[in-house]
């Protein structure tokens, strides 16, 4: 059976959700061999084993955390040679984040192969592995595949459930030669992102958002206080973001984050089209909006029509009541 090379996205050994999603989806046309860099890859083997890793090739260097996207580039083009010299190929699987598209793309071009982007989902082919995607703001699902050489394809988050699937996940050190090109972009600071407690917003379950009718960054708190009672991320429109109400590391939208989460819920969101591509492959959609004539009605499995400072609250406590 053909190798499928999975590129793990793990800070200092801690492996993050996508990449165990990954996985999944790698079983369905091959054996996975991930491919761990930089501090601590060593220990991401037995999570990924857990997961179905066949192969843990790992590779440790200060240029991975000094330098950006070059380094990882060089290390999976090395991991590309290495599998492809003694065996078959199948793909390359690579976390469908902003550094991971980057990264595709630059593996791709390096090794004279085509690449598909934001697939949702994987299946096996006659002529290689069959990528769905989410296209043109969600309102097309299109089924596609490279024709050129070996695939590379970037993942969303929450396209696939984490299963554990047990394999032997044998530790083998990748030789890595890096480029000139490495030092082109230096890391000079890093400043810690404050924790709020509350999960990734791409990688969340649950994603509770508020839009231009939640009124002011105040009322905010109503909108986070659902997210919590759900143990959920917030997220925001982009009119919310503009109007300074909250981060524009949380908006959500075809200028922000997309989100699959398996429950969307938009609260005071008109349901905009640049809102909409962000948002629409998510599994559950459930709207809060005052406006029957609101277009975030027209892709909701469930709408609310009300005053969100109403029906929010009501909400919040009854699965408060509910859990507790």
């Amino acid at each position: 059976m053909a190798e499928v090379l999975v590129y793990v996205d793990h800070v200092d050994g801690a492996v993050r959700k996508p990449t165990l999603e990954l996985l999944t989806l790698a079983r369905r046309i091959g054996e996975p061999v991930a491919v761990a860099l930089g501090n601590g890859a060593a220990d991401t083997a037995a999570v990924l084993a857990e997961h179905g890793a066949v192969k843990v090739l790992t590779h440790e260097a200060s240029e991975y955390a000094d330098y950006l996207v070059v380094p990882k580039v060089d290390a999976l083009q090395a991991a590309v040679e290495a599998v492809s010299a003694g065996g078959s190929l199948a793909a390359v699987l690579v976390p469908s984040s902003a550094e991971g598209k980057e990264i595709g793309a630059r593996l791709a071009l390096r090794i004279g192969s085509g690449i598909i982007t934001d697939a949702v989902d994987l299946e096996a082919g006659d002529e290689g592995p069959v990528a769905t995607q989410s296209v043109f703001a969600a309102s097309f699902t299109t089924k596609s595949r490279v024709s050129k050489g070996t695939p590379v394809i970037t993942v969303k988050p929450n396209s696939a459930a984490v299963e554990a699937a047990p394999a032997a996940g044998a530790v083998e050190a990748l030789a890595v030669s890096f480029s000139d090109k490495v030092t082109g972009t230096k890391v000079t600071a890093r400043t810690p992102r404050e924790s709020t407690g509350r999960p990734e917003l791409t990688e969340a379950a649950i994603v509770v958002s508020g839009g231009r009718g939640v009124n002011g960054a105040e009322n905010f708190a109503i909108i986070e206080a659902l997210a919590d009672s759900l143990g959920a991320a917030v997220g925001a429109s982009r009119a919310a973001v503009d109007a300074g109400w909250y981060p524009h590391t949380n908006q959500v939208g075809q200028t922000g984050k997309s989100v699959s989460p398996q429950l969307y819920i938009a609260n005071g969101i008109s349901g905009a089209i640049q809102h909409r591509a962000g948002m629409q492959t998510s599994k559950t959609i459930v709207a809060v909006n005052k406006d029957a004539e609101a277009p975030i009605f027209e892709l909701v499995d469930y709408g609310v029509v009300g005053d969100l400072f109403d029906v929010v609250p009501q909400l919040t406590e009854e699965i408060k009541t509910r859990k507790g």
